[in-house]
C-alpha cells in the first residue's frame, strides 16, 4: 500500500469533518484526493507540478479551489457548496475547524454512484432518450456560454497545434507501455496532416464564434442521471483546456461512448447536439476532435502510473484503460 501524506490519513478519521460521517472513502485523481462522506465530497488538491497545471503552493490551490466552484456551478448550481479551509490544532486536523489554513477541500454534495453515466452504461441502463436530453443540456449550455476576442484565440491553428504536440511530446515515455512506436506514429502522422490540411476550416469556426468557454472534460463518469442531468468536475487549473471549440466538447462525450461500445448512442448524441444546434459543420471535425480526445484520455490515464500515491493494483487496470483509449484513437485514422 503507497505511503499517504499525513493529511490524507488524519482525513480518513471521521472525527475530523464537523457532520461525523459514518463511512470515509478515499478516490484519486492525479491531481486530487477525493475524500467521500456519507453526504458530501471534500476534494483536496495535490501539491503538484504537472507542467498543464500548478498546484504547488497553498494559494494556488486555494485559488483553483474557488475557481472549480465558480465554473462548475455553471452546469451543477446546487452541486458544488463552496470551498472549505482544513485547519490543524497540534495533531488534529479540522475540516472548517478555527484556526490557520493548512490545506483547502472544495466541498460538494455527494451525488449517488449508481447514477452516474459510467456506471448506468456497464448495466445497459442508458438510453437514446437519456443521451438525447444531455444533447440539449449542452447545446444550451454552449449557447450561453462565454466567447469573446480572446476565448477565440484558442481556436487558432497555432493553439491548436500547441495542444496536439504536447500530447505526442508527454507520451513519448510510454511508448512500449501504454502505446506502440507504430500506433504513437500513425496518430501522429493523422494529426499533423488534418491539421494542415484543414487550416481553413479551423479559421471558419473561430470567426463563426463556435470557440466557447466549454466544460473541457466531458467524459462519462462526469454526468450523473437522478432528478436534474449534472455535469461536474469541469477543468480549471487550464484556461487552454477549456477555451474550446463546441465541435471537441462533442466529440469527447461521444468517443467515450464508443470506448463504452455504444456506437449507437454516440451517433444519437451526436446527431441530437447538431439537429438542435443546427452546427452540421461539426461533422467534418468530429473524427479528428474523437482521436484527439481518446488520445488525451489515453494520456491521463498513463500519467496515473507515475503517481507514488496509487496502488499497484488500481495502476493495472490503468495500465489496461490507457491501451484501450490509445487503441480507439486509431481506430478513428
Amino acid at each position: 500500500m503507497p505511503k499517504l501524506p499525513k493529511i490524507v490519513k488524519a482525513l480518513l478519521d471521521p472525527k475530523a469533518y464537523p457532520e461525523i460521517p459514518q463511512r470515509i472513502e478515499l478516490m484519486q485523481t492525479q491531481m486530487s484526493f477525493v475524500f467521500l462522506t456519507d453526504n458530501y465530497v471534500y476534494k483536496v488538491k495535490k501539491p503538484v507540478n504537472l507542467g498543464y497545471l500548478d498546484y504547488t503552493t497553498l494559494e494556488k490551490r486555494q485559488l483553483y479551489c474557488h475557481r472549480e466552484v465558480e465554473l462548475n456551478r455553471r452546469l451543477c448550481p446546487d452541486v458544488y457548496l463552496g470551498v472549505v479551509p482544513i485547519t490543524q490544532d497540534k495533531n488534529n486536523f479540522s475540516v472548517g475547524g478555527q484556526g490557520e489554513a493548512i490545506e483547502y477541500a472544495v466541498k460538494m454534495r455527494r451525488l449517488p454512484q449508481e447514477a452516474m453515466m459510467d456506471v448506468l452504461l456497464t448495466n445497459n441502463q442508458v438510453s437514446p432518450a437519456m443521451v438525447t436530453n444531455v444533447a440539449q443540456k449542452l447545446v444550451d449550455f454552449h449557447q450561453n456560454a462565454e466567447t469573446n476576442a480572446t476565448i477565440s484565440t484558442f481556436g487558432n491553428l497555432d493553439t491548436i497545434t500547441q495542444n496536439t504536440k504536447e500530447n505526442f511530446t508527454q507520451t513519448k515515455k510510454y511508448i512500449g507501455t501504454t502505446i506502440s512506436r507504430n500506433k504513437y506514429q500513425r496518430i501522429k502522422d493523422y494529426t499533423d496532416s488534418f491539421t494542415r490540411e484543414n487550416a481553413s476550416l479551423f479559421q471558419k469556426r473561430l470567426v463563426d464564434g463556435r470557440i466557447r468557454d466549454c466544460h473541457g472534460d466531458l467524459h462519462t463518469a462526469h454526468i450523473c442521471f437522478t432528478n436534474d442531468i449534472y455535469i461536474y468536475d469541469c477543468i480549471e487549473f487550464n484556461d487552454r483546456f477549456r477555451y474550446c471549440d463546441v465541435a471537441s466538447e462533442v466529440a469527447f462525450l461521444a468517443m467515450d461512448l464508443d470506448h463504452y461500445r455504444r456506437a449507437d448512442l454516440s451517433r444519437c448524441f451526436v446527431n441530437a447536439y447538431v439537429a438542435q444546434s443546427q452546427d452540421k459543420e461539426l461533422l467534418k471535425l468530429l473524427n479528428f476532435y474523437k482521436c484527439y480526445r481518446a488520445y488525451v484520455r489515453g494520456k491521463v490515464e498513463s500519467f496515473m502510473l507515475d503517481d507514488p500515491h496509487i496502488s499497484a493494483e488500481e495502476k493495472a487496470g490503468t495500465l489496461s484503460t490507457a491501451r484501450s483509449y490509445f487503441d480507439l484513437a486509431k481506430s478513428y485514422i
